[in-house]
């Protein structure tokens, strides 16, 4: 019976203990792959080179480490350092939505690239910085001699070092911060600041000219965007009214499907389309012959510590070969990204080695659910896995595709990959041998992978790049080491600048207010020059051979032409814009001047109606000074003249005078005082406005008022009268009055 009870709850304890480990099993593997995927080094693309650009791997130590020349979708890493040459461009692409523009002259150090931190350092030359999306806690920063520029919003930059050595920082749209040793400040949207190099001076802010800044944003965006961008943002004011119009991220389907943290998804629309494929959700398929597959047309470089990567000649060729997976399908190739949500983890290639012979090489592309664990290289090349454990392929999915195993002699390994001279491989030899991820593990490609360093062509660094590529650098923090080497920062002279001094306000001297603009940074002064003569003689070159009746250079020459009438078109509305904002600038210091002057006159008028108010008072009280001794004595002269009149009418009626004796004293006192009344009159006291002068002539006529009152009582004298009649007062009679009798 008890058997029975605790059969089923023990079973379901069991079930649920089960359940609950495999999903704890599940999460905790889950987590621990992401995890590995962000340990890895990250990487950038080089998305376009015109002219010569040089690449050297710093990280590599080894005697072949040198400068070569960089090809269009080669990845840099942490440790590489990038230079242009004279005439010469390029585009970097940190992800897919933060770019670098490197001007001609230029040099730039990767310092640090991962998922939280992008940390750059430019010792020569100028870079326009396009931060599209910058979330909260990411670092972007660029380090100079003089000073770290901190961008701390999305917008676009420039950071340039000028030709007396000062580092230049321009905020053409966002906010950014400037680090130094003795401080740190803001720079809004519109404004530049300068920084000295030498000690003891201060930081200029001043704003950016208009007319320059509308420039400088058409001629990045005619370079990054030439088949989309209409020339609008020639007027400054029209591109920050609408900073991201041609923001691919807006524009772009692609973005739906992959990471925007993978560079080059912003080329995937224009190259290829996107199509639902069951099993696997939507897919990227490229605009490509019928018999084309992936990895065929490009080169294999020798990159440390990754190890073999691919570089692609195709102009897309850079997210599909070092992110995700191919599939084929309906007689088509597709590019199977991984979810927006995921973290993407860089692959130098994601191929499958398959050892033929000793003389040929082959490879494949991995399938959706071919396994692959990412893995780098030590100094003395040993794959070191972040798991520990390497992967065996058992089988790839691809390696029966018809011509999917792309197979080359060992010669042709060593430089760029001609499809022509790539064979097929027999099906029986295919399932004989068993594919590798670590080409190192063998010994053909092992030798053909150093040979490949041989074939790149060398690039010579400018001289004047060559004195300051060395220069020490100002970072906020210290970039972090990678696991390959720990040295990085002092092998590429990194001065980090303490939190107690980064958190002080830098001494800024602001000419923000008594300047339109700022100098711009006049770096490559000739640079305009001579683009255009190489310009012209493209020109003249296609117009020969489009006179020759080649099609392509007719194309080309059009092209050119238009983009030389816009060219010139700009250059005239800055030149109107300049002539315009010199214009406001004089007319304003014009009406400043006048407002000045006005300012000026009515300060004056105050103080000469003050003076005239302070004489005109002094003037009331020398009056009221002359006129107190009169007005005080006046009152003692009419009550003097008021009792003499009062003796002589009673000298004048001797009736009275008995009449006056028998009446009460209080009667006859209080009548005859006028003198108190006119006493308390109190003069006027002296005030600075003469409009209190009136109540002067008030004592002058109280006296008269008062004279009958006293002389009444003397000369009427009814009382008398009254006193002779006895009884009680007789009343009036309330009829007509009664008729005087006739005297008898």
């Amino acid at each position: 019976m008890d058997r029975m009870k605790f059969w089923p709850h023990g079973t379901l304890i069991i079930i649920a203990g089960a359940i609950i480990a495999a999903v704890a099993a599940l999460l905790f593997t889950r987590y621990e792959r992401t995890a590995s995927a962000k340990e890895m080094p990250q990487a950038a693309r080089i998305e376009r080179v015109d002219g010569q650009v040089g690449l050297n791997r710093s990280l590599d130590q080894s005697q072949n480490a040198q400068w070569v020349e960089a090809t269009a979708n080669t990845p840099i890493s942490g440790g590489d350092r990038v230079i242009t040459r004279d005439n010469s461009r390029t585009d970097i692409a940190f992800t897919g939505r933060n770019f670098a523009t490197l001007q001609a002259n230029t040099s730039l150090d990767v310092l640090e690239l991962s998922n939280q931190k992008n940390q750059l350092a430019l010792r020569e030359g100028s870079a326009l910085f396009d931060v599209g999306s910058l979330p909260s806690g990411e670092l972007f920063e660029v380090a100079t001699p003089c000073g770290a520029v901190d961008v701390k919003q999305a917008g676009l930059y420039q950071v340039a070092i000028d030709d007396q050595g000062n580092a230049v920082a321009n905020t053409l749209n966002g906010v950014a911060e400037v680090v130094r040793q003795n401080g740190s400040s803001e720079i809004q949207k519109g404004e530049s600041l300068t920084l000295s190099c030498q000690n003891g001076q201060d930081a200029v802010l001043s704003r950016i000219d208009r007319g320059q800044a509308g420039a400088l944003v058409d001629s990045y965006y005619r370079y990054r965007y030439p088949k989309r961008y209409d020339g609008r943002y020639v007027n400054y004011d029209t591109y920050l009214a609408d900073p991201y119009y041609y923001d691919p991220y807006n524009r772009d389907l692609s973005y739906h499907y992959v990471s925007e943290y993978i560079p080059g998804v912003e080329d995937l629309d224009d190259y290829g389309n996107w199509q639902y494929v069951s099993n696997y959700g939507y897919a990227w398929h490229p605009y490509a012959e019928t018999a084309w597959s992936p990895y065929q047309s490009g080169y294999w470089a020798m990159d440390y510590p990754f190890g073999l990567t691919w570089v692609s000649n195709e102009p897309w060729g850079y997210a599909p070969y070092h992110y995700g997976r191919w599939t084929y399908t309906s007689d088509q190739w597709f590019w199977v990204p991984e979810t927006v949500s995921t973290y993407p983890a860089y692959s130098p290639a994601l191929v499958a080695f398959i050892p033929v012979s000793q003389s040929t090489v082959a490879w494949v592309a991995l399938g959706p659910g071919d396994p692959y664990t990412p893995f780098y290289y030590d100094p003395n090349w040993q794959a070191v896995y972040l798991n520990r454990t390497p992967v065996i392929q058992e089988r790839i999915v691809n390696l029966n595709v018809p011509g999917a195993v792309n197979v080359v002699q060992v010669q042709d390994f060593t430089r760029s990959i001609d499809p022509r001279v790539i064979t097929t491989i027999d099906p029986q030899t295919v399932a004989r041998v068993r594919p590798v991820l670590d080409p190192m593990s063998l010994d053909p490609l092992r030798r053909a992978a150093f040979e490949t360093r041989q074939a790149q062509r060398r690039f010579d660094v400018p001289p004047a790049i060559a004195q300051r590529i060395n220069t020490p650098v100002v970072a906020s923090a210290v970039p972090v080491a990678p696991m390959n080497r720990k040295d990085l920062a002092r092998a590429l002279r990194v001065e980090p600048v303490p939190d107690k001094l980064r958190n002080q306000k830098l001494q800024l001297r602001d000419e923000r207010s008594t300047s339109v603009g700022t100098r711009q940074p006049t770096t490559n002064a000739g640079a305009s020059i001579a683009e255009q003569q190489a310009r012209e003689r493209q020109m003249a070159e296609l117009s020969t051979r489009a006179g020759r009746g080649d099609r392509a250079a007719r194309e080309q020459l059009r092209v050119l032409q238009r983009q030389q009438v816009e060219t010139q078109r700009a250059e005239r509305v800055n030149a109107q814009q300049a002539q315009g904002e010199q214009v406001r600038s004089q007319m304003q210091t014009r009406a400043q001047a006048m407002a000045a002057g006005q300012q000026q006159q009515l300060q004056q008028a105050a103080v000469r109606r003050q003076q005239q108010a302070q004489r005109e008072a002094t003037r009331q009280q020398a009056i009221i000074n002359r006129q107190q001794p009169r007005v005080m004595a006046q009152p003692n002269a009419q009550g003097e003249r008021a009792g003499n009149r009062g003796q002589r009418a009673q000298q004048n009626n001797p009736r009275a005078q008995p009449e006056m004796r028998r009446l009460p004293p209080p009667q006859a006192q209080p009548r005859p005082q006028p003198q108190p009344r006119v006493t308390r009159q109190e003069p006027p006291r002296a005030q600075p406005q003469p409009q209190r002068l009136p109540p002067q002539a008030k004592p002058q006529s109280q006296p008269r008022v008062e004279r009958p009152q006293v002389q009444a009582q003397p000369r009427s004298q009814p009382a008398p009268k009254v006193e002779q009649k006895q009884g009680p007062p007789a009343k009036a009679p309330s009829g007509p009055p009664a008729k005087k009798k006739p005297p008898a």
